[in-house]
C-alpha cells in the first residue's frame, strides 16, 4: 500500500480514543454482560474455538506428535463435544501435524515470518511461510513488524503483510499486533486497520512472548476496528486473543466482548479463536463437571 492510500484509509476511522474511555466500556461489559454468558453451552462453544498451541523452545517431534495424538483421541473419547479448532506449532512441525492429524475440521496453524520478533529480512519471512504451507499448514500466524510500526513506517508494515498474504494465497493469515508493545489504544486501532487493509484474515492480540499479552482493553479496541472495517468494506475479519488466557473466566470475558461489540455473526469458531495451551483442560473440566487433564 502506498503512503497516500494508507493515509486515505486511516482518515476514515476515529483514532481519537482514550484509555479511560476504553477502560470504562470494558468494565461495563464485564460487570453487566459476562455473568449471562457463564453457561455450559458457551463453554462447549469455546472449546471448539481453542487453538491448541505449543510454541516452546523444548518442543520436539515426539512432543508435537503426542499433542496431535491427544486431539485424535479426544475426538473419539468425547465425540459429543466440539474438537479444538486448530493445532498451532512452529513451521518445522507442520509436516508431522498434518500427516498424523486424523480429525476433519482441525486446522494446522504455523507461526511464521520470524516469530515472535518479526526481525528478519522479508525474503526469509516469505521462504519460511512458503515452506510451512508446503509442509501442510492450513493457516499462518505472522507478527506485524512492530519496530517499523513504532518508527512510523506504515508503508513497509503494510507491504510486508501484503507480500506474506500473497504467499498464503487462499490459506488464512492471522496478523499478530503484539498489543502489549503498542503505546496507546489509538495505536492498537491504527495497527488493526493497517493489518486488515493489507490483507489480514484475522487480527490477533499477542505472541504470548511479551508482557502484557492479551488484555480485554486491547480486545475491545481491536473488535471496534473490525466492526468499523466491516461496515465500510463488507469484509468480515476474524479475531484471536492469545497469551495470558489462563482461566475460564478470561475466555468468557473475550467471548462477551466479541458478542457485545461484533455480534452473533462472529460467534463461530471460524471467526473467533482463542490462542492458548492451558484453557482446553480447564474448559473440559467445567463441561464434564470434574477436574480433567486430557491435553
Amino acid at each position: 500500500m502506498e503512503q497516500s492510500k494508507i493515509d486515505q484509509a486511516l482518515s476514515q476511522y476515529n483514532l481519537n480514543i482514550s484509555e479511560a474511555e476504553v477502560a470504562a466500556a470494558v468494565k461495563k461489559i464485564i460487570e453487566e454482560k459476562v455473568p449471562e454468558n457463564d453457561t455450559l453451552e458457551v463453554k462447549k462453544f469455546l472449546m471448539g474455538s481453542v487453538e491448541l498451541t505449543t510454541l516452546k523452545t523444548t518442543d520436539s517431534e515426539e512432543s508435537v506428535l503426542a499433542l496431535t495424538e491427544k486431539v485424535n483421541k479426544f475426538y473419539h473419547a468425547y465425540h459429543d463435544l466440539p474438537h479444538v479448532a486448530t493445532i498451532c506449532v512452529y513451521p518445522c512441525f507442520a509436516e508431522i501435524v498434518s500427516q498424523s492429524l486424523e480429525v476433519d475440521g482441525v486446522e494446522v496453524a504455523c507461526v511464521s515470518g520470524s516469530f515472535p520478533s518479526s526481525q528478519a529480512v522479508l525474503e526469509v519471512k516469505v521462504a519460511e511461510t512458503a515452506l510451512a504451507i508446503k509442509d501442510g499448514a492450513t493457516e499462518i500466524d505472522i507478527v506485524m513488524s512492530v519496530g517499523k510500526y513504532l518508527s512510523g513506517d506504515y508503508e513497509t508494515v503494510c507491504d510486508e503483510i501484503q507480500e506474506l498474504k500473497c504467499v498464503c494465497g487462499d490459506k488464512k493469515m492471522k496478523v499478530i499486533l503484539e498489543t502489549g508493545l503498542l503505546p496507546s489504544p489509538t495505536d492498537i486501532k491504527r495497527a488493526s486497520i493497517l493489518a486488515m487493509y493489507a490483507g489480514a484474515d484475522y487480527i490477533k492480540t499477542s505472541t504470548g512472548k511479551e508482557k502484557p499479552a492479551a488484555t480485554p482493553e486491547a480486545a475491545y479496541v481491536m473488535c471496534q476496528a473490525i466492526k468499523e472495517y466491516y461496515e465500510k468494506t463488507g469484509i468480515q475479519i476474524g479475531f484471536k486473543p492469545a497469551g495470558g488466557l489462563n482461566t475460564v473466566h478470561d475466555a468468557l470475558v473475550y467471548y462477551t466482548i466479541v458478542k457485545e461489540v461484533l455480534g452473533e455473526q462472529w460467534l463461530t469458531n471460524q471467526w473467533l479463536r482463542l490462542g492458548t495451551s492451558r484453557l482446553a483442560n480447564l474448559l473440559l473440566s467445567e463441561v464434564v463437571g470434574e477436574e480433567t487433564k486430557f491435553f
